[in-house]
């Protein structure tokens, strides 16, 4: 099943027709544990608004209410190299081989409520920056008690030439405004997300491909219960919080964002993230 945040309701989509649900509070509805059962439990009270179709008349939003956004590094051998790349001049390479290879994982805040997009809004790339990208990234939605129960579609937007220039500076090459979108649902499951579920991403120039790439989920290194396990280390999160769980899928270092270029991110059984750069 699938949780939208509309401009007018909350929506849930379960096996092709949509229905509003009683709570229309999105923090209280979604930090559950067992979400999948309490909502399979309440579905006859919910209105039947119709089928899935009906979405397409709707303006979807980011789901996030009060939530932060945190996100996780160096979780694919494709993104270790791809960082240990843009660090290479100033000494910080060896940074990241340490990062994958140690028990503690890369955990770094990303981003506020306020300053995330959603489907068919702009993201943005700092003007203070070079070299941009986008890092399409399954993301985890997990409750105030630390359980995973849903996922949705991260975009981390990073400024490579930032980051690169010193891994210190990694707050301001991947917290800015617009730097984060989220969509276009939260997915709940009953059991945890196929391990063999594909992300895709897709960037278009003026109609014309500029770069598309692909990968399994399960080419992390990581698993994503050891990822949360580390995020709730001394930290609370009373409406539960978001995880961007790493990226697989790096453009060469030819390629460089631009305004107005389409980035489309997919991810099997939740849909598809599309976002313009501003």
């Amino acid at each position: 099943m699938k949780i939208y945040n509309t401009s007018d309701h909350i929506i849930v989509e379960y096996q092709n027709q949509c229905f509003i649900p009683n709570n229309q509070d999105l923090d209280s509805f979604i930090n559950h544990n067992h979400l999948f059962q309490k909502i399979l439990h309440e579905l006859p009270d919910y209105e039947l608004i119709g089928d899935s179709t009906v979405l397409n008349n709707k303006h979807i939003l980011a789901p996030i209410a009060n939530q932060e956004i945190w996100a996780s590094g160096v979780t694919y051998m494709r993104s270790k190299a791809a960082r240990m790349e843009e660090s290479k001049e100033s000494g910080g390479a060896t940074f990241y081989d340490k990062v994958y290879d140690a028990e503690r994982p890369e955990l770094f805040f990303k981003s506020t409520p306020s300053r995330t997009v959603g489907p068919g809004q702009k993201v943005k790339i700092r003007k203070d920056s070079t070299w941009d990208v986008p890092e399409p990234e399954l993301t985890l939605f997990i409750n105030s008690d630390g359980n995973i129960v849903g996922y949705t579609i991260g975009n981390d937007m990073s400024s490579r030439s930032i980051e690169g220039e010193n891994p210190l500076y990694l707050p301001q090459a991947k917290m800015y405004d617009a730097a984060a979108a989220l969509g276009p649902c939260i997915l709940v499951t009953e059991e945890p997300i196929y391990a063999e579920t594909m992300i895709s991403i897709q960037i278009n120039r003026q109609k014309t491909e500029m770069f598309s790439g692909s990968i399994s989920i399960n080419q992390m290194k990581r698993k994503h219960t050891e990822l949360v396990e580390f995020l709730f280390r001394e930290q609370t999160f009373p409406h539960g919080v978001f995880l961007m769980t790493g990226t697989g899928i790096v453009p060469g270092n030819d390629f460089t964002l631009q305004s107005g270029d389409e980035i489309a991110i997919t991810i099997e059984g939740i849909g598809t993230l599309v976002n313009e750069v501003e």
